[in-house]
């Protein structure tokens, strides 16, 4: 019998839910929270008990019979650098993202609600593919300075998601049969190499290329002159490169479904600057084709930017000469969340234990 599981996405300023029978998404629905809603919370964890109760006034809405859950999965927040996989929450997970002050993401809260849901109706609660999934091998770790090893943060949860589809459906063999590279590209962009069903090396949004909403592709000497400028504070220059840079930082605005207009309206700098964010993804996907000596079965285009034909005809005209490009538009994470939730009911795979992590912190 097809498992049900609640699924919550919290984001900045939303919170996605859905519920799933097995695969079949049975309904969802994006809670929108407004400036005004948020401005009284100091701190994103301070925002649980705000967002506990807009979930649960949706269900009631939506006449969802708790009982019949077999599980909850959140979106997985900033744990220990960790595998991919589906990790049991428990209070020590829980106690472990209230530690998380610097930069904390909405994220972090999918584990609170979570279990805050699950507990009282005595059924597991999951995270998924965290934000801190990092498979890197030795060697793609190693940067420059000792006290600066490469990490791996982004888009972990749609990426896996989108490279088993590929594997599956595409090239029609598991996952670590495939070498795969897969750019997500929506509000900020990671792109991700996958090699014997791990994700052994990648590029972030503040490293090699930028995004609608992420500085990243700057050279460090400039970068540190900027710092030490005192024309920004650090709280500012963090604001460049989550949130405020990129397309923000150049035109004003991350949507690109406005700067395509400008461009077709003959705006040649909104041209400008929307090549050379896509030049620099393509060019983090080479240097991830490099790094698997040019041994590639499929590049995956996936994200909110992926619907854009002007985006994915860009991009596969520069790297189509690697292996062919699919293009898997849009955002599958709540799809995500509820088959690792599955994988793990259906004994398909086994629960992530937090405490083992912690330990390795």
């Amino acid at each position: 019998m097809d498992k049900r599981v609640l699924v919550i996405n919290p984001g900045s300023t939303s919170t996605k839910l859905a519920l799933f029978c097995g695969t079949e998404k049975v309904f969802d629905k994006t809670l929108r929270h407004s400036r005004e809603d948020l401005q009284s919370f100091a701190w994103v964890m301070e925002q649980a008990d705000f967002r506990q109760k807009a979930i649960e006034q949706a269900l009631a809405e939506q006449q969802v019979d708790l009982n019949g859950l077999d599980a909850v999965c959140a979106r997985g927040g900033q744990l220990p650098y960790c595998a991919a996989g589906t990790y049991q929450v428990d209070q020590d997970m829980v106690d472990f993202m209230y530690t998380v002050r610097d930069a904390a993401h909405a994220s972090n809260l999918g584990c609170v609600l979570a279990l805050r849901i699950a507990q009282p109706l005595g059924i597991p609660a999951f995270i998924c593919d965290p934000v801190t999934v990092d498979e890197m091998t030795d060697e793609a770790r190693m940067s420059g300075l000792p006290e600066l090893p490469r990490m791996m943060t982004g888009h972990a949860l749609n990426c896996r998601a989108m490279a088993m589809r590929c594997a599956s459906e595409v090239l029609h063999k598991p996952l670590a049969d495939c070498r795969l590279i897969v750019l997500h590209l929506g509000g900020g962009g990671s792109a991700r190499l996958f090699i014997g069903g791990k994700m052994v090396d990648g590029v972030r949004d503040d490293e090699w290329m930028f995004a609608p909403e992420r500085f990243g592709g700057a050279a460090i000497q400039d970068v540190v002159t900027l710092c030490y400028s005192g024309k920004y504070t650090e709280s500012e220059m963090m604001g460049f490169v989550r949130g405020k840079g990129g397309l923000v930082a150049h035109l004003g605005t991350s949507n690109a479904i406005e700067v395509e207009k400008r461009i077709e309206e003959g705006d040649s700098h909104a041209k400008l600057v929307y090549d050379g964010m896509l030049y620099s993804n393509v060019r983090a996907i080479g240097a991830l084709a490099a790094a698997a000596d040019g041994e590639i079965d499929r590049i995956i285009l996936t994200g909110g930017l992926a619907h854009s034909k002007y985006v994915a005809a860009y991009i596969t005209k520069k790297v189509s000469f690697i292996a062919p490009v699919e293009v898997m538009a849009g955002e599958f994470e709540l799809e995500a969340l509820a088959a690792g939730a599955c994988r793990v009911l259906d004994g398909e795979e086994k629960a992530k234990d937090f405490s083992k992590l912690l330990e390795k912190a």
